[in-house]
């Protein structure tokens, strides 16, 4: 009987961390390519994630997750089955100018 309930409790820890595993995954829509989308987001296939880049690159980044639901196809309840998964952060940040040389720099070389 022992080794039922410790085969039952070893079970339901590594369900409980599997569980844990699978939730952890975040996807951040403003940066993610259509492959990773439709990975990470439920009820979000090719076509859909294929929508959420083309939304993304026609109207500028999404300020919430909220702003999914303009996409075509994608509506609140799949919002709200993906709020845990959903990250959302300004685009990549422009790259800056390399720095003109200084004299200190132009008189060295």
């Amino acid at each position: 009987m022992n080794t039922i309930r410790h085969l039952l409790a070893v079970l339901l820890l590594a369900l409980a961390m599997a569980g844990n595993a699978i939730a952890a995954e975040k996807v951040n829509i403003n940066t993610a390519d259509a492959a990773t989308l439709e990975r990470v987001l439920v009820n979000v296939g090719a076509s859909k994630a294929e929508a959420i880049v083309a939304h993304r690159k026609s109207n500028g980044p999404f300020r919430s997750a909220e702003q999914l639901a303009e996409v075509k196809g994608i509506g609140l309840r799949t919002v709200e089955l993906n709020r845990d998964r959903i990250v959302v952060n300004a685009g990549p940040a422009p790259a800056r100018p390399a720095a003109a040389p200084t004299r200190a720099t132009a008189q060295t070389r």
